[in-house]
């Protein structure tokens, strides 16, 4: 290596180490102090319950019109001490997702087909790396705006991070195409039977009515995505020190850059074979998500066959697949503890029977606004409820019920409702660490909490703006 070159990297390395920034506490402390601030609530705030009922699809929805005082059942030491516990049950399915989707790819990675993939996309990539950017969050976007299921940026990340990498971009760069990429379109929800679908059912509207003002929040959200991915990556790609991760990411650079060498890479008669296997078995996966309503177990399932399967078709032994798993675990483990950690705040709501409380009284005080502001009040409800219900379909199940009739009442179309539902909902799964999906894709991307904060929240402010915009144009043109 150089003396240049040497002194290059110290150069860089001086700057990084000059860096001094306000640092977050640890994520784990932040989810611990919300499950505490929480049980601490429900000794304040009286319990009460909706009555459950039947809804479409035979989903358990709530009677509007019941919301009662219960005695109070503040939580104890004993709950307290098993929230997590009882939140890693809860969430099993996310935990369990993640750690199988993790030792599945670091399986695919023993076979070396992604090293050759990526070896062919970054030289063909080499001088659009922005356009690749734009084409792969507009992907993620569409197909999540036609299917919901913003979990799959789960799916995307570890896929796309070798090439992002070899690029010369980083970590917080690749979670943002896959998260914000689904964020934007799940929230637009121009299709999506997740959230506009079912929230439009619960309204009595018809389904998906109303798509050309969804159509507009789609393009606005998704360009702003990109305008904020690639204004960041130009910046890493002149500068890697300017990397919000730029420590974190020090092994995978090593590994990644290493990739695309001198000669390009070539796919063994097996491999080939295993690539192959390995998109058929993707095709699968959209079939069953498109056509058979799969979701977490499913999808958990097929990738255990895809591992094993792929793998040995690439020529690799039965324990040297086990092996791959097993570090794909561990690579994961962080990641699924905190989807347990998250689910934690839920359940000592629920267990102090506050939960209700908290919807019923956030939305009367929509009631109180004048109807010029109610959209957007509900909007601001919308968000607020996210954090504790960061199920979409949860969460209209839970809302929708109430605010439909309260829209009627404050002078706001059902159809804005709906929106402002979706928007309240849709825009906060990338921003609230009680989100399990999301606070698994991170670890999954290796980028801290506190770092995506800073990367994500000048997006956020844009993604309200133009949330309240399209409330208010909604409104004043009496959307239907």
């Amino acid at each position: 290596m150089s003396d240049h070159k040497i002194d290059s990297i110290a150069s860089v390395d001086k700057k990084v180490g000059q860096k001094k920034n306000f640092e977050m506490p640890h994520i784990y402390v932040i989810l611990f102090v919300f499950s505490a601030i929480a049980a601490i609530l429900t000794h304040f705030i009286p319990s009460g319950k909706y009555d459950r009922v039947l809804g479409p699809e035979g989903r358990t929805t709530i009677d509007a019109t019941s919301y009662h005082l219960i005695e109070q059942t503040p939580v104890g030491v004993t709950e307290f001490l098993t929230a997590v516990p009882r939140g890693l049950i809860d969430a099993g399915e996310v935990v369990f997702f993640t750690f199988i989707i993790g030792g599945m790819f670091m399986v695919l990675r023993r076979t070396g087909i992604i090293e050759v993939v990526v070896d062919k996309l970054a030289r063909k990539f080499a001088n659009n790396g922005l356009l690749l950017i734009a084409v792969l969050t507009t992907v993620f976007a569409f197909i999540a705006t036609l299917i919901g299921t913003p979990e799959l940026s789960l799916v995307y990340i570890p896929v796309i991070m070798p090439l992002i990498i070899a690029l010369g971009y980083d970590s917080v760069t690749a979670a943002a195409i896959s998260l914000c990429g689904t964020g934007a379109g799940f929230s637009a929800g121009v299709l999506n039977p997740i959230n506009t679908g079912l929230g439009q059912k619960l309204s009595g509207l018809p389904v998906f009515s109303g798509m050309g003002l969804r159509s507009i929040v789609f393009v606005l959200a998704v360009a702003a995505v990109i305008f904020f991915i690639i204004r960041y990556a130009k910046k890493i790609k002149k500068d890697p020190s300017k990397s919000y991760v730029y420590e974190e990411d020090s092994e995978k650079r090593i590994e990644f850059n290493q990739i695309v060498g001198g000669t390009a890479l070539t796919m063994t008669f097996r491999q080939k074979l295993a690539a192959y296997a390995t998109l058929i078995l993707f095709a699968v996966l959209v079939y069953g998500v498109l056509q058979q309503g799969w979701f977490m177990i499913e999808m958990s399932g097929l990738f255990v066959i895809m591992g094993i399967v792929v793998g040995m078709i690439a020529g690799l032994k039965l324990t040297e697949i086990c092996d791959g798993f097993n570090q794909g675990f561990k690579d994961v483990l962080m990641g699924a503890f905190i989807v347990g950690l998250a689910r934690a705040v839920a359940v000592v709501l629920e267990d102090g029977n506050v939960m209700d409380t908290l919807v019923h009284s956030l939305g009367t005080l929509v009631g109180d606004l004048p109807p010029e502001l109610a959209a957007v009040g509900m909007y601001f409800v919308q968000t607020a409820i996210n954090f504790v219900i960061s199920s979409g379909s949860g969460q209209a199940l839970v809302t929708m019920p109430i605010m439909a009739p309260l829209a009627d009442l404050v002078g706001v179309t059902r159809q804005t409702a709906v929106l402002a539902y979706q928007l309240g909902d849709g825009f906060t799964h990338v921003l609230f660490p009680t989100s399990g999906y999301f606070m698994a894709a991170l670890v999954i991307a290796g980028v801290p909490y506190q770092k995506w904060m800073r990367f994500f929240l000048p997006l956020f402010a844009v993604w309200a703006m133009i949330a309240i915009g399209s409330l208010i144009v909604a409104q004043m043109i009496g959307w239907s």
